[in-house]
């Protein structure tokens, strides 16, 4: 025992920990011992006998499970007192430690994790705003943010992205040529153009029909007030369609001169009664009430009003004789009403008359003459005769009345039917986009005529935007509150089938394709912007033009260039004369220029602007990150330092203040500037010169203190460069020293290693090693 027990305090024992138990505690081991072993054979005897009968051989199963048994885990069950408190303390510690890393390990991979997915979430946010409203019209941020150049892209200076070559097609040029002429007549003051008409012009019925067709109902729409009146809207439309079928009539007949015998005789009633002769034999079936001079009278009547000649019908009316009598009533009642309908009384007759008799008649044109004069049954589609969209229409504006009551139609409930009922399918709008164009626009719905136009893209989507500038400028569009709305919206207090219409939105979404090559057409555009506020500044045209400046990159073409006496040419902005302040909006771009990182171009801006401070401080900033590099030709060192000097030498002949300080730290940087070349052109003793002519770093011990006292005064701009003049003086002594060991040299060293170690600014390790190393070989 004495022997195990010197065993287990000596040497063989190694760091293990000594385990004391007592008596109680021997004893109670044992006594488990003896039961765990006692119940555990009896139970093995026991299933031996049962398994054993099924040839199972228990014996051997056991070996193989307690084989595969981890010794450690049982182990660890044992509950075993720890005797070794500063083991356990320091492994407790360590826990605790290693816990508290993998906390903050698993915080941050969730923040990193988290903060990606936000990112890529606004990334997808913006792509979709972008697609929907360039495809759509969808309710994203308006072009601004499109506009613009992503911040801290750092461009070289003056850098124009014109090429040459224009992006703008053939019919986009003619219609900017008509929008420039436009707005240079606005800014000279003389009497507005007629700039839809100036439009209209553009395309003749014999060279683009379905275009010239298009802007001859634009035109005729758009000769209503600017609350656009039911009453207006309808007659307008009407008007269109009726002097359209007239020469669609006048087209049939010529056609077929032989079989219309239409004779000397002109007029509307003749010309029908020609067509008549083509189109609707006499022999027809169905039809009442006779012949007029050969034709089935109620057609006769119903294409005269469909012409819109009232006396030609009350002409065929007459001459049907007394049947016909209670018709050339109405005929001359409403063709003596001063807003083109019967009277509330005589309307509620006719209505009646219909419901009893008429509306059984099986001659279409009779009952299409009664619904006409008297908005009889709206819901009828008068198939038979209304072959044609026009001819649908045309019956629909016929029975629009003002007024609700019953089961009459209103202009907005006609609206409702064409746009949300019906809707582009049942027009077949994408095979005919024009068609479904010209249906919403003759219901007074220009907003969204405007938005399904646009959508359909090129060239359709041209004439969208200029048919928009057109009746913007008549203040015929509802807008929106607010320039961030989508293109086509709705406020919550407008009518159900009310829209309004982003012209703002527009006019980016369609500049965009070509701001950047066409930046003189670009900005005619943007004109029309000049009253809408929103946007970076106090109106959406000075942002748009600040957008469009950093786009294309042609300042001196758009803001003006400067010359060498300090004046400013004028550039195409100045052209909008005294509307438009050049001034201001120089000073919004460079500002936005400075604001996005684009440093280069915020110089010459505030150049432009005479913000000579300005001018100054920013020059001093870009210098100072550039002028310990080699002065390699075009590089932005090269081209900053050039630009530079130019700058500096102009407001010293011209006697332009910078800024006192600011103009000596420029100064000052310039004269760094020409050390550096020196240097690293290889020519050591003028660039020691320059460098002591300067009196930045002291070359003599007398000179350090007081040149440490002026590093506080010192501009940022020069402390940052500190290290590098140290570290070139410094090689200029090594490489001295090694053509001839003079002791001044170093005497020099030593000064600026002295100075570089009291100054109070924290040199770079690299850079205080590599002065120590260099001052040592001079030892």
């Amino acid at each position: 025992a004495e022997q195990l027990t010197a065993e287990i305090d000596g040497g063989s024992a190694g760091d293990l920990p000594r385990v004391e138990r007592s008596l109680r505690h021997i004893l109670d081991s044992g006594q488990s011992l003896i039961k765990s072993t006692s119940t555990k054979g009896s139970q093995d005897a026991k299933a031996s006998i049962l398994l054993g009968s099924r040839g199972v051989d228990l014996p051997a199963l056991s070996t193989k499970i307690d084989g595969i048994q981890d010794s450690d885990i049982i182990q660890q069950t044992e509950a075993t007192p720890c005797t070794d408190i500063a083991g356990f303390l320091k492994g407790e510690r360590e826990n605790a430690i290693l816990s508290l890393l993998e906390e903050t390990k698993k915080e941050t991979q969730e923040t990193m994790e988290k903060l990606h997915w936000e990112s890529v979430y606004r990334e997808w946010e913006n792509d979709k705003q972008r697609i929907l409203a360039a495809v759509a019209g969808g309710g994203a941020d308006p072009g601004l943010a499109d506009l613009t150049i992503s911040r801290g892209e750092m461009t070289r200076l003056h850098d124009s992205t014109l090429s040459g070559r224009s992006s703008l097609t053939h019919l986009e040029l003619q219609y900017a040529k008509k929008v420039v002429a436009y707005n240079q007549t606005i800014a000279a003051g003389a009497i507005r153009p007629d700039l839809l008409g100036t439009f209209t012009n553009l395309f003749p019925e014999e060279s683009d029909q379905e275009i010239s067709v298009m802007w001859e109902y634009t035109s005729k729409m758009a000769d209503i007030a600017v609350a656009r009146p039911a009453g207006q809207v309808v007659a307008r439309a009407r008007s269109y369609l009726e002097s359209a079928y007239t020469k669609f009539i006048k087209l049939t007949v010529y056609s077929n001169l032989s079989s219309a015998s239409l004779g000397g005789v002109p007029g509307t009633y003749h010309l029908v009664r020609s067509y008549l002769n083509v189109r609707v034999p006499s022999s027809t079936p169905g039809l009442d009430d006779g012949l007029v001079d050969g034709v089935p009278v109620w057609a006769l009547i119903y294409y005269c009003l469909r012409c819109g000649d009232l006396n030609a019908a009350c002409d065929a009316a007459r001459q049907a004789g007394p049947g016909l009598g209670d018709v050339h009533t109405l005929l001359q009642e409403l063709s003596s009403a001063s807003d083109n309908r019967l009277s509330p009384q005589t309307e509620s007759l006719v209505r009646i008359q219909y419901r009893r008799s008429i509306r059984q008649s099986s001659d279409p044109f009779k009952r299409a003459v009664y619904c006409v004069l008297a908005a009889c049954d709206p819901q009828e589609e008068h198939s038979e005769i209304a072959t044609s969209l026009d001819d649908y229409l045309w019956l629909k504006l016929c029975q629009v009345r003002e007024e609700e009551s019953g089961d009459s139609l209103t202009l907005p409930g006609l609206q409702t039917l064409l746009t949300e009922e019906y809707g582009e399918s049942h027009f077949n709008a994408s095979e005919q986009p024009l068609l479904y164009f010209q249906v919403l626009f003759l219901t007074g719905q220009f907003e969204t005529a405007i938005d399904f136009l646009f959508r359909t893209g090129d060239p359709l989507s041209v004439h969208a935007v200029h048919i928009a500038l057109a009746l913007f400028e008549l203040n015929l569009l509802r807008l929106p509150e607010s320039i961030q709305a989508p293109l086509l919206s709705r406020d919550a207090g407008d009518p159900p089938a009310s829209r309004r219409l982003n012209v703002a939105r527009l006019v980016m979404l369609y500049v965009k394709h070509f701001e950047s090559t066409d930046p003189r057409e670009a900005l005619q555009y943007f004109y029309f912007l000049r009253e809408m506020k929103g946007g970076r500044s106090e109106n959406l045209f000075m942002s748009c033009v600040g957008e469009l400046v950093l786009e294309s990159r042609e300042f001196d073409l758009l803001l003006g260039q400067l010359m060498s006496d300090g004046s400013r040419t004028p550039g195409l902005v100045d052209k909008f004369g005294d509307l438009v302040d050049t001034g201001k909006i120089i000073e919004f771009v460079a500002a936005d220029s400075e604001e996005r990182g684009l440093l280069e171009d915020a110089v010459q801006l505030y150049d432009l602007a005479k913000k000579h401070a300005r001018v100054v401080e920013l020059l001093n900033k870009l210098l100072s990150q550039v002028i310990s590099s080699p002065p390699i030709s075009e590089s932005n060192r090269d081209r900053l330092q050039r630009q530079a000097v130019s700058i500096a030498r102009r407001y010293k002949s011209l006697g332009v203040s910078g800024g006192r300080d600011a103009t000596a730290t420029l100064f000052l940087l310039l004269d760094l500037a020409t050390f550096f070349d020196l240097y690293h052109a290889g020519r050591s003793s003028e660039a020691l010169d320059t460098i002591e002519k300067v009196k930045v770093v002291p070359l003599k011990q007398s000179d350090v203190d007081y040149q440490v006292s002026g590093f506080k005064i010192l501009d940022d701009c020069i402390r940052r460069n500190i290290p590098d003049i140290l570290l070139a003086v410094m090689t200029i002594l090594h490489n001295q020293y090694k053509k001839q060991a003079h002791p001044s040299i170093r005497d020099k060293a030593r000064s600026l290693i002295t100075y570089a170690g009291m100054i109070p600014y924290r040199l770079p390790g690299d850079t205080t090693s590599r002065l120590v190393q260099l001052e040592v070989l001079m030892s």
